[in-house]
C-alpha cells in the first residue's frame, strides 16, 4: 500500500519525476564513460617531452612570423601545431579529481612552455626588419568580453571532446582559443619594449588558459570522474572557480564597453563626415586615436568639390556628440564625379601614399628633434597643419641660451619646411657689449639670442646700463615685439639683461 502511495506521489509530481529520469540517464551516461582511459590520454598529452618542446618552438616562431605578415592563414597554422591545450586540460582534470603531483607536472610544462614560446618569438622580432604592430598583434591586445565567451565554449566543446573520444574536434578548439598567437604577442612587445602590447597580450593568454583549465574541471566533475577531494573540498573548489570567472568578467566587461563605445564613435564620425560632404563624396580613410588627449580623428575624403569650413564643423559636432575633447584632421581630395572606378581608385592610393608619406615624416622629424635636444620623443608636440614642432629642452650642464639657440638653427637645418622652435631653459641672459656708442659684434650676437629667448620664453626682460645704451636695446627688443623694462643701475661699455616676473619684478 506504501509502495503504490510512493509511485502515486512520484508520477503526481511531474517536474521531480523528470529530475529523477534525468538523474538515470546522466548516471548511464556517466557509465559508459572509461574513466581510467580518458585520464590516462589527457595525462600523456600534458607533460614536459621533447616533442612539446620542439612543437611549442615551430608553433611560435610561425605564428609570429604570421603576425608580423598581417597573414590569418599563417597565423592559424600556428594555432594547429600548438601543443599548449594538453598541459591546459591537464590542470584542468587534475583539479576534477584532486591529483595534484599531476596537477604539478602540468602546470610546470605549461610555465616552460610558455616561457620558451615567449622568448624564441622575442629573438625571432629581435632579429627581424619588420617591428610594426599588425592588425594581427593589435587583435591581441584588448581582450574583452567576448573571447571569455570563445574560451569558454571552446573549453567545454574540449573537454566534452577528450571524454566522448571525439579527437577531431580538438583541432577546431585549437583554431577557436588561440593559444599561441597571444603569446607571440607577448613576444613582440617584449622584444620591442611595448608594454601596452605586452600587457594586453598577457591578459587574454591568461583569460584563455584560465578559462580552458577550469571549465575542463568542471566537465570533469560533471562527468563523475573519481575524485579524491573531500565534499568540503570540493564545495571550496567550485567557490574559487565561481568568483575566478566573476573576476575575469568584470575588467573584460569594462573592455568591451569601452570597444562599444569607440565602435558608436567611429560610426558617427562616418555619418558626419558623410553628411557634410554629400552622398557623392566617399570616405576613403578614417583612423581614431582613442588614447590621445584630446581624442584624434584622421579623416581622406575624395570629393567632388572642396567644401570650406568641413573640419570646424566637425570638430565641434563630435565634441558635443561624444562628450570628449576632440581634434579632427579632415583632408579633402578632389576628384570628377564623372572618372572612372579605375581613375577614382588612383586618386585614393595617392591620397594613402601621401598620408603615409606625411606621417613617416612627422614620426622621423620627431625621432630626430628628440635625438637633438636630448628629450623623450612625447617631449616634441607637432602641428602638422602649420608644419611647426615645438621642443622644451631640460638645463644641460654648463650650456648657456647660445647653446638652445645654437640648437634650434642646427634642427631648423635638418628639417626642411619645417619650423622648429626650441624652448630653452630660463638661463642668465647675456650682457650686451658695446664699442663706439654701439653694440659691437659679440654685443649684436647677444642681442640675437637675447631676443630669441624672450620670444620662446614671452617673459618680460628688463634693461640696466647707460642711458645711451640701454635706450638702443630697449629699442631694438622693443621692435622685435619683446616686453622690455628700464632698470636702475650702470655699468661702463655693456648693458645687463635679466628676466622679470609677468608683473615686472626681478625674477632673479
Amino acid at each position: 500500500m506504501a509502495s503504490d502511495q510512493d509511485t502515486d506521489s512520484r508520477f503526481s509530481d511531474p517536474i521531480s519525476g523528470s529530475i529523477a529520469l534525468l538523474r538515470r540517464w546522466w548516471r548511464m551516461v556517466c557509465r559508459e564513460i572509461d574513466q581510467v582511459a580518458v585520464i590516462e590520454k589527457v595525462r600523456g598529452e600534458s607533460g614536459w617531452t621533447p616533442r612539446y618542446a620542439f612543437m611549442t618552438c615551430m608553433s611560435a616562431g610561425i605564428a609570429i612570423l604570421g603576425m608580423l605578415l598581417s597573414s590569418p592563414a599563417v597565423v592559424i597554422g600556428a594555432m594547429l601545431l600548438s601543443p599548449l591545450m594538453g598541459p591546459i586540460l591537464g590542470i584542468g582534470f587534475a583539479l576534477a579529481v584532486g591529483d595534484f603531483r599531476w596537477l604539478r607536472d602540468a602546470g610546470r610544462a605549461l610555465g616552460l612552455g610558455t616561457i620558451l614560446a615567449i622568448l624564441f618569438c622575442a629573438i625571432i622580432v629581435a632579429m627581424s626588419p619588420l617591428q610594426t604592430i599588425t592588425s594581427e598583434i593589435a587583435a591581441r591586445t584588448r581582450p574583452n568580453l567576448f573571447d571569455l565567451g570563445v574560451a569558454l565554449f571552446s573549453a567545454l566543446a574540449g573537454a566534452y571532446a577528450m571524454i566522448r573520444g571525439r579527437d577531431g574536434t580538438i583541432v577546431g578548439v585549437a583554431i577557436a582559443t588561440a593559444l599561441m598567437p597571444p603569446l607571440a604577442a607577448i613576444g613582440f612587445g617584449l622584444a620591442t619594449f611595448n608594454w601596452a602590447v605586452f600587457g594586453g597580450a598577457s591578459f587574454l593568454f591568461f583569460t584563455n588558459l584560465t578559462t580552458i583549465a577550469l571549465t575542463a574541471a568542471v566537465m570533469a566533475r560533471t562527468y563523475g570522474f573519481s575524485t579524491y577531494l573531500s565534499a568540503k573540498q570540493t564545495w571550496a573548489q567550485s567557490v574559487v572557480i565561481i568568483s575566478v570567472f566573476v573576476a575575469l568578467a568584470i575588467p573584460l566587461g569594462f573592455s568591451l564597453r569601452q570597444i562599444s563605445w569607440e565602435a558608436n564613435a567611429t560610426r558617427q564620425a562616418q555619418e558626419l563626415v558623410g553628411d557634410e560632404f554629400g552622398p557623392e563624396a566617399r570616405i576613403s580613410q578614417l583612423d581614431f586615436d582613442f588614447d590621445a588627449d584630446p581624442i584624434t580623428v584622421t579623416a581622406s575624403v575624395l570629393t567632388p568639390e572642396i567644401v570650406g569650413g568641413a573640419e570646424e564643423r566637425a570638430q565641434r559636432t563630435l565634441q558635443r556628440e561624444l562628450g570628449r575633447n576632440v581634434m579632427v584632421d579632415l583632408r579633402q581630395f578632389q576628384v570628377d564625379t564623372e572618372e572612372t572606378a579605375d581613375g577614382t581608385e588612383l586618386a585614393l592610393a595617392r591620397m594613402r601614399e601621401q598620408a603615409a608619406a606625411t606621417r613617416e615624416e612627422i614620426a622621423d622629424l620627431t625621432d630626430r628633434l628628440a635625438l637633438i635636444a636630448g628629450v623623450n620623443p612625447d617631449e616634441v608636440t607637432v602641428d602638422r597643419n602649420t608644419r611647426r614642432a615645438i621642443v622644451r629642452v631640460r638645463a644641460l650642464p654648463g650650456a648657456e641660451l647660445e647653446t638652445y639657440y645654437a640648437l634650434e638653427q642646427r634642427a631648423n637645418g635638418r628639417a626642411e619646411d619645417w619650423d622648429v622652435q626650441v624652448i630653452p631653459p630660463a638661463k642668465d641672459l647675456p650682457a650686451i657689449s658695446f664699442a663706439d656708442g654701439e653694440p659691437d659684434a659679440a654685443g649684436q650676437r647677444n642681442m640675437v639670442i637675447a631676443i630669441w629667448a624672450a620670444e620662446r620664453l614671452a617673459v618680460p626682460v628688463g634693461v640696466s646700463g647707460s642711458d645711451a645704451a640701454a635706450a638702443i636695446v630697449i629699442e631694438r627688443m622693443e621692435n622685435a615685439g619683446i616686453d622690455v623694462r628700464r632698470l636702475p643701475g650702470a655699468q661702463p661699455g655693456f648693458v645687463a639683461l635679466s628676466w622679470l616676473a609677468p608683473d615686472g619684478g626681478d625674477d632673479e
